[in-house]
């Protein structure tokens, strides 16, 4: 799991969590506390000698993540219902702490290799029956977070400081509406955003389609432009024996942020288009796995032209019940002014698996040994965009352009 990472709310402060706290713990009608969470911890090193490098390749958005990743990360959620009104309506709250920290680093959480900060807290009226049993938010909130767990790409991802309508169902049909400031901790400068959905179209016998519009409001800044982006995604059930998922994504000017809001700066003559299709199965009760196919197009008028492809999966078998080896590929390859670049990277990892032996079950610690291989023209991009990465010749490996990782990792998550 990875997190879209969050600014302050305009709309639930910070100091009214201890109010609020105060509110649930004092209501007579208030449930228990609900405590969920994600964890990822561990340690790694270099053949090189050193901490553990990650690879991942200039101009792809994302990376294949078992044996490379280069992190602690903890989330810690707390969720309260406050009221259930007699219409059966419930009023909740919800924060999330985040903590990260960069690996060789003392896990202080905070400065230049860490933070510590709370990247949800909103409220909500949910299960209004004047909404067909959907809900009201507001606040800061991951919401409809669409990814592939393998490589932690999260596509389609609605998560937002703002408020909305989640699934108000008409008929059906599901309605959501958001509209948000801001959707990252990196955004500049704020934006109006508004997105619309709908879900819930029964197409085909197990399959279900979803679409949404995003608008992107042209901001107060100099050399600012509106922008668009619409996505169709289609969920096929008991498929093969699992679940194929496949979405279509197109946007202009800061829409070609596809899932997220794009530079403000470019017109609508920027275009980009994806293709996302990504299979999970679990064919026995000890082998399972994900696959990913995903190929995005970015159109430039200024001649900065990328075409990206990532094809990849994981694989799990557990020889018993509580002990799998699990091994992961992916290649990547970006389409670029300056050539081609290319980076494979494999992985292999002796796993224990105390719940048990399906590929989703956690937690699960790991032993890994992970080997890439990446070319010139990646080596030269990562020298200009990413100087002192793993591709780069400033980076652990230097001039070669192989390398390989070893260590120990827990992943873990709980609801």
């Amino acid at each position: 799991m990875k997190t879209t990472q969050q600014t302050a709310p305009k709309l639930l402060g910070a100091r009214s969590a201890p109010y609020l706290l105060a509110v649930a713990l004092a209501t007579p009608q208030a449930q228990a506390v609900e405590f969920s969470g994600y964890l990822r911890s561990g340690v790694g090193g270099a053949d090189t000698g050193g901490t553990q490098q990650c690879f991942q390749l200039p101009g792809a958005q994302s990376k294949y993540r078992l044996g490379n990743e280069c992190e602690q990360y903890i989330e810690l959620d707390l969720r309260q219902d406050l009221f259930r009104l007699d219409d059966g309506s419930v009023i909740s709250v919800e924060g999330m702490a985040q903590l990260y920290n960069q690996y060789g680093h003392t896990p202080k959480f905070t400065g230049d290799y860490g933070f510590a900060r709370m990247n949800q807290m909103y409220a909500e009226w949910s299960n209004m029956p004047a909404l067909g049993g959907g809900s009201l938010w507001a606040g800061r909130r991951f919401y409809k977070r669409n990814d592939i767990h393998i490589t932690d790409f999260y596509y389609w991802n609605q998560s937002a400081t703002g408020f909305g309508i989640d699934e108000m169902k008409i008929g059906d049909l599901k309605y959501s509406y958001v509209f948000s400031r801001k959707d990252s901790y990196f955004q500049e400068p704020y934006i109006n955003r508004h997105d619309f959905n709908v879900g819930g179209f029964q197409v085909n016998p197990g399959g279900e389609l979803e679409v949404g519009v995003s608008y992107i409001d042209k901001p107060d800044s100099t050399d600012a432009n509106s922008g668009w982006a619409v996505t169709a995604q289609h969920k096929q059930q008991d498929f093969l024996g699992g679940v194929n998922t496949v979405a279509l994504q197109y946007g202009r000017g800061p829409g070609t942020g596809l899932g997220y809001t794009g530079d403000p700066t470019l017109d609508r003559s920027n275009r980009s288009w994806r293709l996302v299709e990504f299979f999970d199965f679990q064919m026995t009760p000890r082998l399972g796995g994900q696959v990913q196919l995903v190929y995005q197009k970015d159109k430039r008028p200024d001649g900065v032209d990328q075409n990206w492809l990532s094809v990849g999966g994981r694989t799990s078998y557990a020889f018993t019940e509580q002990f799998k080896l699990v091994g992961e590929i992916g290649r990547d390859q970006v389409e670029a002014p300056g050539g081609t670049r290319k980076l494979t990277k494999f992985t292999i990892a002796p796993t224990w698996s105390p719940a048990g032996p399906g590929f989703w079950e956690r937690p699960e610690i790991r032993l890994y040994y992970t080997y890439a291989s990446w070319n010139r023209a990646a080596q030269q991009a990562a020298n200009l965009l990413a100087d002192g990465s793993a591709l780069s010749e400033n980076g652990a490996f230097g001039s070669a352009r192989n390398g390989s990782n070893f260590g120990v990792q827990v992943e873990y998550w709980w609801k």
